[in-house]
């Protein structure tokens, strides 16, 4: 018996929160923005969408095309609230519910739909108490399919407020007309390189050779790629009261302004690969691979993967200075950084990891042992680097803030 599978997912979901929560922002186009300061709206209403606003983009580009757009800043502790709120909603028609972010979940509702009438009545009914329990500005879009990936790209081919269902007759259809980037795991960079071999589509990418792929991608992503070209999705749903296994931590910056100082810039790296390793250490976990990225005038984005695990932020920071020194990452007059992403990936559990018998080793563990300790009780980054003297503490709320919570206050969604 075919799956039923539902993604389920919020229309514009930051700014209809916030027209939710303030009437005078209903019908008109909002911008939400981070707590720097810094020029980026991250979501945009439904209203400033038709008008050709997307996410992200630059505050003064959208003020260029709409003058009377209304900047808002994010109030990620209520998104919380109303997403709890959704999930308890949605308990109530499965217990297979998966939160995959934010805004978004995945419903297995196979062997509980009958119990609703049918799959569409469910959806009905689940749209009805979200306009009675949470709000009548905040809508979402359905997709329905057999497995996760095709139902992720159903809900996005009617939005907003609509529903799809993709279907082993409507695919190919779907597949033509749809852009590579619709998909989940293909973003602007692989559709590129894609794009380079004549794929333009995911029917296009259907009809590619096998080896085709592998000699531009190799075989492991090539595989991956096979598998989205024919629909193919064997992940199982988790529900959101089982914790995942974490697989890699990150944290995006946006800077307050185009920065042209090296030591200010690189003071924003460390206090990046700080936050990383604190995700890492509150998770009991150590890392082996570091990534990193800064967007500015120019770029540089690379990986390594070191023969040792790791959990401290000069550590990570120390890979990142190796990465810029490989790639001869030029710092000047002219040049200026916007954009840092730091993260860690090939995780272990510090339980499965030998302990080093060095006592420098052993001394450092205590020492970040104990920092952690200060910076809970006081707050993150009370206890810094001396690098950092004098630096601004980052201002944005960090990416992975709602898996973060979880981590931190162990919250039972299931009684709130």
């Amino acid at each position: 018996m075919p799956k039923i599978i539902l993604h389920i997912d919020f229309d514009s979901y930051f700014a209809s929160c916030e027209q939710q929560f303030d009437s005078k922002l209903r019908g008109k186009p909002i911008g939400v923005t981070a707590h720097n300061g810094r020029t980026c709206i991250i979501a945009a209403s439904r209203e400033a969408k038709a008008l050709g606003i997307k996410s992200p983009s630059r505050t003064f580009e959208a003020l260029e095309k709409i003058p009377s757009m209304i900047f808002v800043p994010a109030h990620f502790e209520k998104y919380w609230e109303i997403t709890q709120k959704f999930l308890n909603i949605c308990k109530d028609y499965s217990p297979f519910v998966e939160l995959f972010s934010l805004d978004e979940v995945f419903i297995d509702i196979t062997a509980t739909q009958n119990l609703h009438g049918d799959k569409y009545q469910l959806i009905s009914k689940i749209r009805e108490r979200i306009k009675n329990e949470i709000g009548e500005y905040i809508t979402v879009s359905v997709g329905i399919s057999y497995n996760k990936l095709l139902s992720k790209l159903a809900s996005g081919l009617n939005k907003p407020n609509g529903f799809f269902e993709l279907t082993p007759q409507n695919l190919d259809e779907i597949y033509e007309k749809a852009k590579l980037t619709d998909i989940c795991g293909i973003g602007e960079r692989i559709a590129a390189r894609l794009n380079e071999l004549g794929i333009y589509n995911l029917l296009d990418l259907r009809k590619t050779s096998k080896y085709t792929l592998e000699v531009g991608f190799g075989k492991a992503e090539a595989n991956f790629l096979e598998d989205l070209s024919l629909g193919i999705d064997n992940s199982a749903i988790v529900p959101y009261t089982v914790s995942p296994s974490v697989k890699s931590v990150g944290r995006n910056y946006c800077l307050p302004y185009n920065e042209y100082d090296k030591r200010v810039v690189l003071q924003n790296v460390y206090e990046l690969c700080e936050e990383v390793a604190i995700k890492l250490r509150r998770l009991n976990k150590k890392a082996r691979t570091v990534w990193f990225y800064l967007g500015g005038s120019s770029s540089t984005h690379a990986r390594k993967t070191t023969g040792e695990y790791f959990d401290s932020g000069a550590e990570i920071f120390n890979i990142c200075m190796n990465i810029l020194k490989q790639d001869n990452f030029q710092f000047g007059d002219k040049d200026y950084v916007r954009r840092i992403s730091v993260g860690a990936s090939s995780l272990e559990d510090v339980s499965n990891i030998s302990l080093s018998l060095f006592s420098y080793d052993v001394k450092k563990q205590k020492l970040l042992g104990t920092v952690d300790k200060l910076n809970e009780k006081y707050g993150d980054h009370t206890i810094r680097n001396g690098f950092l003297l004098y630096a601004d503490k980052l201002k944005t709320v960090p990416n992975g803030w709602m898996a973060d919570k979880y981590e931190r206050t162990k919250l039972s969604l299931l009684e709130f």
